[in-house]
């Protein structure tokens, strides 16, 4: 189980949450780079109880252990440019994940600097995309750090071959038995993977989801929640000001109770395959929704359409680990152009898994009910849209007249032979 000795690494700073994997990393990046290793664990509200993972690290060989609550910058610098920018992967994936990884790198190569460390290490396996988000992150901040990813180096295989490896090097471990799922939580999610959703067929068994409640079992009478915007951001919840990290809890709360949030995809993975996940975004889903009745009331019909292109590529490049990068900077700046109207209130009806809009309100709403009405005629001359539709169809005239089918697909084939070479 050994990998290639490697003397020229000093010190690591690895990526730590004291699960059987990072546990067993501490003694194997000891025994094969010779090297110091300093544990890092990020606190991204993944609600799990941190106490005793200092003991933990350093029974298993680590120098120290550095815990850093993150949970505001995560929602504040990550989840609500996210949210601004409308960014949602293949159609229904909040980006959980993907969202949290970058600010964690970042912090791990901040650590680095800070320890003098000269490599970083992560427990990410070489099938996923958790990889390629650490370490492009890292390259783009700090490419002198050496990275180790010891899944893709050592001979460990199964959870058998890392308990056994535990034992042989004294690492404490209780953990013998592993939920048939794979998970990750944190402030803005939690995901699964593995067991019966490895085929995509399964329905998920309602025993896995863990923040919120069936559609079914939800209650019977519908709750309404209020969020108050300024420039796109969230700032309140019923009236209150919250901080975002509140915020999105306090949401994730109600939204559970109601069962929103829940999300089932067969997704493209960056590294080729495709997996089956389930996720469970309760507040982000509100505040995604919210989010979206806020801007159909104040951007006009081109910034709105524009603003989902970016919203594609945005969420593209945050699923793929390419957040520091010049062209998700960019985009943030064209985000953030549109979002100075994006300010007042979204009223919206939670009921059995459903976001039922209830009402929206803004100071610099594009919505004129004298121009919409029916009834009146001094603001909107109907006549006039004779020729805006003359001139609209234009092109569709021109086709039939020349007697051209409207799909296109079965125009004849022209004749070259006119065009033959002498």
């Amino acid at each position: 189980m050994a990998a290639k000795q490697n003397n020229s690494i000093k010190k690591v700073i690895l990526a730590y949450s004291g699960g059987l994997d990072t546990s067993v990393i501490v003694p194997w990046l000891k025994e094969n780079y010779g090297c110091e290793v300093i544990c890092y664990c990020a606190d991204v509200g993944q609600g799990e109880d941190l106490s005793g993972l200092d003991e933990k690290a350093k029974k298993s060989g680590a120098s120290k252990l550095i815990i850093e609550d993150l949970t505001e910058e995560l929602a504040s610098d990550y989840l609500f440019p996210m949210l601004k920018a409308g960014a949602i992967y293949e159609r229904k994936y909040l980006l959980g994940t993907s969202a949290a990884r970058p600010l964690i790198a970042k912090r791990l190569v901040d650590i680095a600097h800070q320890e003098g460390a000269d490599a970083i290490a992560h427990g990410a396996t070489g099938k996923g995309n958790d990889q390629v988000r650490f370490e492009l992150t890292v390259m783009a901040l700090d490419p002198r750090l050496k990275i180790i990813a010891p899944w893709r180096e050592w001979d460990i295989r199964s959870r058998e071959d890392a308990i056994a490896y535990a034992a042989a090097h004294n690492v404490p471990v209780t953990a013998t038995i592993k939920s048939i799922y794979s998970r990750d939580a944190n402030l803005w999610h939690l995901s699964h993977e593995g067991g019966l959703l490895e085929d995509p067929w399964n329905e998920p068994d309602e025993a896995m989801y863990q923040i919120s409640t069936s559609p079914e079992s939800a209650p019977e009478q519908a709750t309404y929640v209020e969020i108050e915007f300024e420039s796109g951001t969230p700032i309140a919840l019923n009236g209150t000001k919250l901080s975002p990290a509140k915020l999105i809890s306090a949401l994730n709360k109600i939204g559970g109770e109601h069962g929103i949030g829940r999300a089932d995809l067969v997704e493209n993975r960056l590294v080729g395959m495709k997996s089956h996940g389930v996720y469970e975004t309760p507040g982000g889903t509100i505040l995604m929704a919210a989010h979206v009745e806020m801007e159909s009331l104040v951007l006009d019909h081109q910034t709105m359409q524009f603003k989902d292109i970016v919203a594609l590529k945005y969420a593209e490049l945050l699923y793929n680990g390419l957040w520091f990068t010049p062209l998700r900077e960019a985009m943030d700046a064209f985000v953030n152009s549109t979002q100075g109207p994006v300010t007042g209130v979204v009223k919206l009806k939670l009921y059995k898994g459903n976001i039922i809009s209830a009402g929206r309100k803004s100071p610099f709403s594009l919505y004129r009910e004298d121009f919409a009405t029916f009834g009146q005629e001094d603001v909107y001359d109907q006549s006039d849209a004779e020729g805006f539709i003359h001139l609209f169809g234009l092109t569709l005239k021109v086709r039939a007249l020349n007697g051209l089918p409207v799909s296109g697909m079965d125009i004849p084939k022209p004749d070259y032979s006119r065009f033959k070479r002498d």
